[in-house]
């Protein structure tokens, strides 16, 4: 596996890029119009979805997340999203979310990972909230094509991630 670094300057019109990047904005699309069930099955099965509290933290395991979901949390964050149990759920906020600015950071036949942001704006009772972040991808490329394609890792660095954040009752 050949791995070419974003300082080579991987064009965004690689092919590869392109097919993460159409992932990326499918996720946000399902995610603002509540399709979590959907939305989990963009992630493999080994994948991992993260909001860390440090900004400056890799490593994940051995540090304080607001988020460090696998695939059994995740399918449990989703039950409680879609079963109208949590008040989270009840009573969700609408959002829309603008994902740009993808800078490819590592290129294979296999994975990429690219690094976005991304700009979320919730609104609930009133009152809009804004949740911005540095993320980070990584997708599992298929042999069998774009359809295949997997999310592995997504990491959301909040810019406010120390201090206290408002509830937020949706997926980052």
């Amino acid at each position: 596996m050949t791995e070419v670094l974003a300082d080579t300057r991987v064009p965004l019109t690689d092919p590869r890029v392109i097919r993460a990047v159409e992932l990326i904005w499918r996720e946000a699309e399902l995610l603002d119009r509540k399709e979590y069930v959907a939305w989990n099955d963009l992630y493999a099965e080994d994948g991992h979805y993260i909001v860390p509290i440090d900004p400056d933290t890799e490593d994940f395991d051995n540090t304080l997340n607001m988020i460090y979901d696998d695939a059994r949390m995740r399918g449990m964050r989703v039950t409680r999203m879609i079963e109208g149990y949590a008040i989270a759920a009840v009573d969700a906020a609408r959002t829309v979310r603008t994902v740009s600015r993808f800078v490819p950071a590592s290129v294979s036949d296999d994975q990429v990972v690219v690094r976005s942001a991304q700009v979320l704006v919730a609104y609930k009772r009133g009152r809009h909230d804004l949740w911005a972040g540095e993320v980070e991808h990584r997708i599992r490329l298929s042999a069998e094509g774009a359809d295949g394609d997997r999310i592995t890792r997504k990491v959301v660095r909040l810019v406010d991630s120390e201090g206290a954040p408002p509830a937020a009752g949706f997926l980052l």
